[in-house]
């Protein structure tokens, strides 16, 4: 499962973070459930050192995201909290709540989160608005479905960048279900932004600085959005929200694939199909910017619409309380029978 995972990464057959989120996730409790320790270890001490070649695997045929990194991070502390119970606890039993724990971080922190947000966000969606978007997101996507079946009535204007084209896809999926859209490519997003009310933008990770940290365009639209007086308005929740600083965006990014920069189409000539020959040429196609804070005007998370100047207390606090206050957010959404009042971790 765990190369069959990789190779899906390595050729972007899943995109987006909370995509490769709930994969990375759904395989690791996959791997807990098969794995047997030696009769010499117990299964709580002996999985954390068997997870460790296979996310070294994964980071071999593609960067992680600062989001996987922190799902990751969440856990191995779940796992280091496992260890420090005593009574120890039976291997079956450890597996089982390990397995329990994953499924209940997919639940409430992406897939509830997510319909948190649509709830929060459609608050900013009014009757008549035009409003963009940059490739393609998940929480973005789910935001303009619910405006639809809420009945308001707007445009979408989609604009996209190759080498992935995400945006494409969105766009279909908008059409099919009765949203009037028009798709561009980023050289034509001061032309776009004429007829434009609101920017909502998905990010990858918010950094403790308040940036966002997201697929590679974002920050020009941000910026040309801004330029124009426009609103730009973040949509992310909060299990991305990372306790790291990045001012550019040359630090700890993802190089991606130079040929699919020079390939145009599969039956002309790519463009500089001879690149690497050429001594003194070398193409950089980085996967993500940074923008900076002061070109979003609000983040819409699962526990509210909040300046991204709040990211690090946003950080404090889901360090502090171990996801109880999260839960409590969507206790009061979605009811006593639907997820209870136990903490996260």
């Amino acid at each position: 499962m765990v190369l069959s995972l990789a190779l899906l990464f390595s050729q972007y057959k899943i995109t987006g973070s909370n995509a490769r989120c709930i994969a990375v996730l759904e395989t690791f409790s996959q791997v807990i459930k098969d794995h047997q320790p030696p009769e010499d270890a117990t299964f709580v001490r002996h999985i954390q050192k068997h997870l460790d070649p296979h996310i070294a695997f994964l980071l071999k045929y593609r960067y992680m995201s600062l989001s996987i990194r922190e799902c990751i991070r969440w856990l191995k502390k779940v796992m280091a909290d496992l260890v420090a119970i005593h009574p120890p606890v039976a291997d079956e039993d450890a597996r089982q709540m390990l397995q329990n724990q994953i499924a209940r971080f997919i639940r409430e922190r992406i897939t509830m989160a997510d319909e948190l947000i649509a709830h929060n966000a459609l608050t900013k969606i009014e009757n008549g608005d035009v409003v963009l978007t940059f490739a393609k997101s998940s929480v973005v996507e789910r935001i303009f479905l619910e405006a639809k079946k809420a009945g308001r009535d707007f445009q979408v204007i989609v604009v996209d960048s190759r080498p992935l084209l995400e945006g494409k896809n969105l766009c279909v999926k908008l059409v099919r279900n009765g949203i009037k859209c028009k798709y561009t490519l980023i050289s034509g997003i001061y032309d776009a932004l004429k007829a434009v009310t609101k920017v909502f933008l998905g990010s990858h990770a918010i950094l403790n600085n308040g940036s966002s940290y997201a697929r590679i365009g974002s920050a020009a639209v941000a910026m040309a959005a801004t330029d124009k007086q426009i609103p730009v308005i973040l949509c992310c929740e909060t299990y991305k929200f990372v306790n790291r600083t990045q001012v550019d965006s040359l630090v700890m990014n993802e190089k991606g694939d130079p040929y699919s920069l020079v390939q145009t189409s599969d039956t002309a000539a790519p463009i500089l199909a001879n690149w690497k020959q050429q001594q003194n040429l070398s193409i950089l196609n980085l996967m993500y910017d940074v923008t900076p804070s002061k070109y979003i005007s609000a983040v819409v998370t699962e526990i509210g619409i909040i300046p991204c100047t709040s990211a690090p207390v946003v950080c404090c606090l889901l360090e502090t309380m171990s996801g109880l206050y999260i839960n409590y957010i969507l206790f009061l959404r979605f009811g006593e029978n639907t997820i209870s009042m136990r903490t996260i971790n």
